[in-house]
């Protein structure tokens, strides 16, 4: 069975951080790009940090970069995301998903042929 699942959320106070964590079982993640996504309330999906399958590339948006850090270690079948900082508007649910054959851009930009999504993990950052 290919999942994918998320954990780490929680409601913490603004400046605080979290550690979200992914877990892949039913497949290897050595040949996918892993992204994180998050959506707000009334608001669009968005990508906002991605690793290649060789890990060595990484795209952050804008609003995350410097705060936020993903990695991935393939021996483990998990991915990270450390998020530092945090800010009342980074509340959202966070999910993972992965895709091969696509860069970290286009799945985080673009959310390209994405095949695997988790189920999400809420953060709420409030004081």
């Amino acid at each position: 069975q290919v999942r994918l699942v998320e954990s780490g959320g929680g409601l913490v106070q603004p400046g605080d951080s979290l550690r979200l964590s992914c877990a892949a079982s039913g497949f290897s993640l050595v040949h996918y790009a892993i992204g994180w996504f998050r959506q707000a309330p009334g608001k669009e999906r968005e990508g906002i940090a991605c690793i290649s399958a060789s890990n060595a590339s990484i795209w952050y948006e804008d609003s995350v970069e410097g705060r936020f850090t993903i990695s991935s270690d393939s021996a483990k079948n998990t991915a990270w995301l450390q998020m530092d900082s945090l800010k009342p508007e980074d509340t959202a649910v966070y999910y993972c998903a992965v895709a091969r054959r696509h860069s970290e851009y286009a799945i985080c930009k673009y959310s390209a042929h994405l095949e695997h999504w988790g189920q999400g993990t809420q953060v709420t950052v409030s004081s």
